[in-house]
């Protein structure tokens, strides 16, 4: 059997930035360390950081009066920044640049008088927290069919965002309906949706017609990595979302000579190793590398971080 391995894959720079800003944390002032929400959206990075004292918590007030903690890559409202320092917290914000980005979009966008659809998941952890930027001026919508439903005054200024991790397809179906309805709508000149998320489902788009199965390493809430799935689905190919090689079915391989290997952007790259060991040795794999482009990005930690160092 054929094993196609997608370049790029796995960790994106904000992914990376997040982990690094708690291994860092945990360096200089040791457990316990808070975070708030997950850091990134992956079993294995999560459960990793549990076993050294890190304690990951989804309200600001089951932090301790006067702990550390670290805001997750996802972006976090400025409600819980305020009840942060009503209880006197450390903060460290690993907040992904990309996401602080649609933050400041939507700012600039409601100070000059825009309603704001945003497109997005809307319990998804980075749609929360940038909608809670503005609540009373942002919208959000998931479909096409949701634009359809939308009650807005006629004489509004409107705008629109996206969620970083969406499917491109996905969202390009809302905006192409959005702009239909509304014309004058404005936009960010650079798009949202993060360039980790763009290239790897541009990576399945391209080589899924080449393979008979898909398989994407990721934990099921990681947004861009059910995308990745969807990415197959549309191609027209089998694909399975899983955690590590030990969710594998046998039975998923059965006739077919060639699997497509990839992983979300927070997905470790020591999963992508073990699914493609196994691949070798339950069902005889040969492993050809596809670079479809590299990457070079790199986020700096945040200042928050270097802040600590100084008070250490």
């Amino acid at each position: 059997m054929k094993i196609i391995l997608a370049n790029p894959r796995g960790f994106c720079a904000g992914v990376n930035m997040a982990i690094e800003t708690v291994d860092k944390v945990l360096a200089m002032k040791g457990p316990p360390v808070y975070v708030y929400h997950e850091i990134v959206h992956n079993r294995h990075v999560v459960d990793g950081f549990c076993g050294r004292g890190v304690t990951f918590v989804d309200d600001i007030e089951q932090v301790p009066v006067g702990g550390l903690v670290v805001y997750s890559a996802h972006g976090i409202s400025p409600e819980v920044r305020r009840k942060s320092k009503e209880r006197r917290l450390v903060e460290v914000d690993a907040t992904c640049p990309l996401v602080t980005k649609v933050h400041m979009e939507v700012l600039r966008y409601v100070r000059d008088g825009y309603t704001v659809i945003f497109i997005g998941h809307r319990k998804h952890d980075e749609a929360i927290g940038t909608v809670g930027e503005a609540p009373n001026s942002i919208i959000v919508v998931e479909t096409p069919e949701d634009v359809a439903h939308l009650q807005v005054d006629p004489n509004a200024k409107l705008a629109y965002v996206t969620q970083t991790t969406l499917s491109v397809s996905d969202a390009q179906r809302v905006i192409d309906v959005l702009k239909v309805r509304f014309p004058n709508i404005r936009f960010p000149l650079k798009d949202d949706i993060c360039y980790a998320t763009t290239n790897r489902q541009n990576a399945v788009t391209s080589l899924s017609p080449e393979a008979d199965l898909v398989l994407v390493i990721g934990s099921k809430n990681s947004s861009n990595s059910q995308r990745l799935v969807d990415r197959a689905l549309e191609a027209g190919k089998p694909a399975y979302l899983i955690d590590d090689e030990s969710e594998l079915d046998p039975a998923w391989f059965n006739n077919k000579h060639c699997v497509l290997v990839t992983a979300g952007a927070s997905a470790p790259e020591h999963l992508v190793n073990e699914l493609v060991q196994r691949l070798r040795r339950d069902f005889g794999g040969e492993v050809e590398t596809r670079t479809l482009m590299e990457e070079g990005i790199y986020f700096e930690l945040p200042k928050s971080v270097r802040s600590l160092a100084v008070v250490s």
